[in-house]
């Protein structure tokens, strides 16, 4: 029998990249050399090379140097002095805050008579309430900088509003934990982002990976309240108080279904959830790569107020979202080498299916306290 020209192709499994279907032609075969991409390769960096597993993965990856960004933004900041004419507020945010706001609210109230376990209720809270509210996690992040109002209090106003569909108040502590990711990125005990040892023990492997995934919004929320505690403000407890306020209204005018399809819609935007990616994507590491910060710069930023240009956020957090794009384009030759990530949703994949990849994928560093001690004690000693 004549073989045909498609199936020519598909038996030349040399024509075939098997590393967009996650790395591999099936699940027992090994990985692709390469998750991640560079736009201008370099000597060190050829994007093609795989140096290996970059620690061992029965615990973090424990560094002695500073976080990578401060000295880069001074760097560029002498390269190109420009670069604070992109700095400050956006005044389209709080714009696009009342619109998916608005969404949220509506589509909440015209599911009120559908059941909350039929097809059409689950597959709308996911593809449309799991993305708006993502969005609105993402929109929080971006008013924790103060970028959507010139005032601190309007924005922190502006984040209790942004949290209405979430249904659960989160922007007031969110906003601490946050700064403290940025000034103290990797610090042990002080950055929450970071996975507990706890989390190493118990997920590091394929199930643990699959619940940290399936489950991410969960972690996000209760895993800084273990590791590190906050003194409560007026503004805690007026989030607090705005929020129960909202969700009482919706009950009692709508029923139970409108705010159920809000939880559904933050559980569904926390996780299996293409947008999610970023969660993993951003400070994990990847390729034996010693690189605590990676940036996407596809198509799904649209949706994700730019948070994929993420390397660029942490180098100048006080520029707003839409000109990210901007600040990459004033210097190319400081980010277009960097590797970074070509897909979230690939992200995800590959998170779950490399061994080389988990939850102890993580650069940390001692605090600055534990650093002191540690000081003291060698004094001592000597």
């Amino acid at each position: 029998m004549a073989t045909t020209s498609t199936e020519r192709v598909l038996n030349d499994t040399s024509k075939i990249d098997f590393s967009y279907f996650g790395g591999a032609e099936s699940l027992d075969e090994g990985r692709s050399p390469r998750r991640t991409t560079v736009i201008s390769p370099t000597a060190e960096d050829d994007g093609r090379s795989y140096p290996g597993p970059a620690q061992d993965p029965s615990d973090f990856l424990w560094v002695m140097t500073e976080e990578p960004h401060r000295s880069r933004r001074m760097a560029i900041m002498k390269a190109h002095p420009e670069v604070t004419k992109l700095m400050g507020y956006e005044p389209l945010t709080k714009y696009v805050v009342l619109f998916v706001v608005s969404l949220q609210v509506t589509l909440a109230i015209l599911l009120r008579h559908t059941k909350v376990l039929s097809p059409w209720f689950i597959f709308i809270a996911y593809a449309i309430g799991g993305t708006a509210n993502h969005n609105l996690f993402l929109a929080i992040h971006e008013i924790t900088h103060n970028l959507a109002f010139k005032g601190v209090k309007a924005n922190k106003a502006l984040a209790i509003f942004a949290n209405l569909p979430i249904g659960i108040p989160y922007s007031t502590a969110f906003k601490k934990y946050h700064i403290e990711h940025h000034k103290a990125l990797g610090e042990d005990g002080v950055d929450t982002d970071l996975p507990t040892r706890l989390e190493l023990i118990c997920l590091n492997n394929v199930l643990g990976k699959v619940f940290f995934a399936t489950f991410q919004i969960l972690f996000y929320a209760l895993r800084p309240g273990f590791v590190r505690s906050q003194e409560l403000t007026q503004w805690h407890f007026l989030n607090l108080v705005v929020q129960l306020v909202f969700d009482y209204v919706l009950i009692t005018n709508f029923g139970i279904r409108p705010f159920i399809y809000l939880l559904a819609s933050s559980f569904f935007a926390g996780s299996l959830h293409p947008l999610s990616g970023h969660f993993i994507a951003e400070h994990y590491l990847w390729d034996g790569l010693a690189q605590e910060t990676y940036s996407y710069y596809g198509p799904l930023n649209v949706l994700a107020y730019n948070v994929g240009y993420h390397n660029e956020h942490h180098d100048f957090p006080a520029v707003a979202w839409t000109r990210l794009p901007a600040l990459r384009e004033l210097a190319p030759e400081f980010y277009d080498t960097l590797p970074s990530h070509p897909s979230w949703p690939m992200v995800i994949i590959n998170f779950i299916r490399d061994p080389e990849v988990g939850i102890f994928a993580r650069v940390k560093r001692l605090s600055k306290e534990s650093r002191v001690d540690k000081k003291i004690d060698a004094t001592v000693e000597q």
